[in-house]
C-alpha cells in the first residue's frame, strides 16, 4: 500500500511538471485528486489492512494528498499569472504610434446651402430671423394678400393641422412658405427692416425628381423709404455674383405672386454652358433661381406701414435648388434619402 501511494505521488508530480495551461491542469486535478485517483483508491482500501498498516498507510496517504493539493494550488496560480502576463504583453500600447482618427461628421448639404445663402445676405446688412413651422391661416395666407376665396391659394397644396389639437381660433397649417415671417417681423419692429427668413416649408403634393413635400426656403424682406426696383435688382444681382461667381449675368422677367406688385422671376446665365444651351438649362442658356418683387401696398398696410411713404422688396428661393444646380444633382429626393454615399460627396 505504501509503495502504491509513493508511486501515485511520483506520477502525479511528473504529470504536474508537464502541465502548461489552465485546461490541462484541470484534467490533472481530476486524474490525481479526484474520486477515482490513485490516492483516493488507496484511502478506500485501508479497511483491508491490519491496524498498524492502516495507521501508516492512512497517515501517508493524507500527507501525499495534502502535498498534491498544495502543488496544484501553486501551479494554478503560476499558470494564471503567466496567462495574464501574456495577455498584457499582447495588448500593450505603443504610445509613440499615432492615435486612431475619429470620423468627423459634416453638415447636411442643405444646411450648408442655407448657411451660405444667409451669410451672403448678412454681409449685405440683412439679419437672419427664424420662425414657427406651424402657422395660422392669417399669417400664411390672409396677411399676404391671399384671402380664402383667392385663386392663388391653388398655388400652395396645404397640409392642415387637426383643429382639435391646434388650440387656436384660426385654422392652423404647416407653413407653405417662410413669407409669414415677413408679417411677424414687421409687427414687432418699425422700418427700416432688412431681414432674411430661412426654414423648412411643407406642401401636400406627390414627390418626384423636382418636388418634395418638405424642403427649405430662404425669403428676404427690405422695407424703408425710397426703395425701388433698382434696389431689388442690385441686391439680387450681387447675391448671384457672390454665390455663383463674379462673372454671372442676371435676367429679370415679369411673374405673378399675390404679395408683390410688380413681381419678377430672376434667372442667371447657365454656369455650365455659359449661356450656349445645355441639358442643365434645358437649352435656354438661363437658369431660374428665385422669385421676387416690390411688396404689395396692401401687404404694407397690414404691416402697419403707409405705402405712400414706405416701400420695399421681397424675394424667395428654394434652397435645395442651389446644390442641385451647382453639383448636377438630378433628383431632389437624394437630399433626404439618408444615403451616405450621396451625403459624403458634400
Amino acid at each position: 500500500m505504501l509503495r502504491r501511494i509513493e508511486e501515485a505521488k511520483t506520477r502525479a508530480e511528473d504529470d504536474l511538471r508537464a502541465v502548461a495551461d489552465l485546461k490541462k491542469i484541470e484534467a490533472w486535478r481530476i486524474a490525481h485528486l479526484g474520486k477515482k485517483s490513485a490516492v483516493m483508491e488507496a484511502l478506500r482500501g485501508l479497511p483491508a489492512l491490519s491496524l498498524e498498516e492502516r495507521k501508516q498507510a492512512g497517515a501517508r496517504a493524507n500527507e501525499v494528498k495534502t502535498l498534491l493539493e498544495e502543488a496544484y494550488r501553486q501551479k494554478l496560480e503560476s499558470l494564471k499569472e503567466a496567462e495574464l502576463a501574456a495577455a498584457i504583453a499582447s495588448e500593450s500600447l505603443d504610445v509613440t504610434l499615432p492615435g486612431h482618427p475619429f470620423a468627423l461628421g459634416r453638415l447636411h448639404p442643405t444646411t450648408q446651402a442655407v448657411a451660405e445663402v444667409c451669410q451672403v445676405f448678412a454681409a449685405m446688412g440683412f439679419e437672419v430671423v427664424e420662425g414657427p413651422e406651424v402657422e395660422s391661416e392669417y399669417y400664411n395666407f390672409e396677411a399676404l394678400n391671399i384671402p380664402r376665396d383667392h385663386p392663388a391659394r391653388d398655388m400652395w397644396a396645404t397640409l392642415w393641422v387637426d383643429q382639435s389639437i391646434a388650440q387656436s381660433d384660426q385654422r392652423v397649417l404647416l407653413r407653405t412658405h417662410t413669407s409669414p415671417m415677413q408679417i411677424r417681423t414687421m409687427e414687432e419692429r418699425r422700418p427700416p427692416v432688412r431681414a432674411v427668413f430661412p426654414g423648412k416649408v411643407y406642401r401636400y403634393e406627390a414627390t418626384d425628381a423636382t418636388h418634395e413635400w418638405m424642403f427649405h426656403q430662404v425669403e428676404g424682406l427690405a422695407i424703408d423709404t425710397g426703395i425701388t426696383m433698382a434696389d431689388l435688382k442690385g441686391t439680387l444681382y450681387e447675391f448671384a455674383r457672390r454665390l455663383f461667381g463674379a462673372d454671372r449675368k442676371a435676367r429679370f422677367r415679369c411673374d405673378y405672386f399675390p404679395f408683390v406688385e410688380p413681381g419678377v422671376e430672376m434667372a442667371i446665365d447657365c454656369f455650365a454652358c455659359k449661356g450656349a444651351g445645355c441639358r442643365l438649362c434645358k437649352g435656354s442658356g438661363w437658369i431660374e433661381i428665385l422669385g421676387a418683387g416690390m411688396v404689395h401696398p396692401e401687404v404694407l398696410r397690414r404691416m402697419g406701414c403707409d405705402p405712400e411713404t414706405h416701400s420695399g422688396f421681397a424675394f424667395g428661393m428654394g434652397v435645395e435648388r442651389i446644390p442641385m444646380l451647382r453639383y448636377g444633382v438630378e433628383d431632389i429626393r437624394h437630399f433626404y434619402s439618408n444615403d451616405f454615399r450621396f451625403l459624403r460627396k458634400f
